[in-house]
């Protein structure tokens, strides 16, 4: 399916999302988060089949952050980052509440907003060549995108300020030894690889994976006995599925769990 720079294709119970404008390297504009806002609505419309999604880029890079191109051409009057709030943020949050585990193909540049889009994954997958890169200093503004809730989580809160504050870039093979990210491949298996884990997922407990998601989402800002009480209620729903009472009888019949994702 082909939306403005973005397309969507399925592999099974898999979700491809490609950000796809190459001749600026996946820079995100206003057309290109109207078409990922139509590629979420297409994924939603066949939840019950897509259990795993897949976000990556086309070509040479993931993506270089926002479309600056034009940028001089436009009014004056137009402040910078005023489609935050009604592009990039919709995006963001429905991202962070998709009902299924969401894995990232970081296959080159990841700067800017890129990078925030990057660090939603669940899973965190990057081509060797790849890097992140905070890129807003370099143009006289700050860190957006949630970046600065993400970063001071993964990585703590010296690596994050140093990140935003020099404007440096950050190689795959660094980032995995901070453990900003999970894997790092050669470039010429990312996709295979990527493809290759959300179809493990994908065969998962998908309201259990879901569930998950939430759980260490809402963590960060939860007291001990708000997360205790969180646990409780999401183990509540997970247990009332049909995957639960797969796993139990697979467990008790040694054999592998057929999950349904119900």
């Amino acid at each position: 399916m082909q939306f403005k720079h973005v397309t969507l294709d399925f592999d099974g119970s898999v979700a491809i999302l490609r950000l796809d404008h190459q001749e600026v390297m996946n820079a995100v504009s206003v057309d290109m988060l109207g078409g990922l806002a139509e590629a979420l609505d297409a994924i939603e419309e066949k939840k019950d089949d897509v259990r795993c999604v897949v976000l990556t880029g086309a070509g040479r890079a993931f993506c270089t952050g926002a479309n600056l191109q034009g940028r001089n051409n436009q009014s004056k009057k137009t402040k910078a980052g005023l489609t935050l709030e009604t592009g990039f943020h919709p995006f963001l949050r429905r991202i962070r509440n998709l009902h299924c585990p969401i894995v990232t193909a970081v296959n080159g540049p990841a700067a800017g907003a890129g990078m925030s889009f990057a660090l939603l994954g669940d899973m965190i997958l990057c081509a060797r060549s790849s890097y992140f890169l905070q890129a807003f200093r370099r143009i006289g503004l700050v860190p957006d995108c949630g970046s600065t809730w993400l970063l001071p989580r993964l990585v703590g809160r010296a690596r994050s300020i140093e990140l935003s504050l020099m404007g440096e870039r950050l190689p795959a093979e660094k980032a995995l030894e901070w453990g900003l990210v999970n894997r790092v491949y050669d470039d010429g298996v990312l996709m295979e690889e990527a493809m290759k884990l959300a179809r493990d997922l994908a065969s998962g407990p998908t309201v259990a994976l879901s569930l998950i998601r939430k759980l260490y989402w809402d963590s960060p800002e939860n007291s001990f006995e708000d997360q205790l009480n969180l646990e409780f209620q999401c183990q509540l729903r997970a247990g009332d599925t049909q995957d639960f009472r797969e796993g139990v009888g697979a467990f008790l019949e040694k054999r592998p769990a057929q999950f349904k994702g119900k």
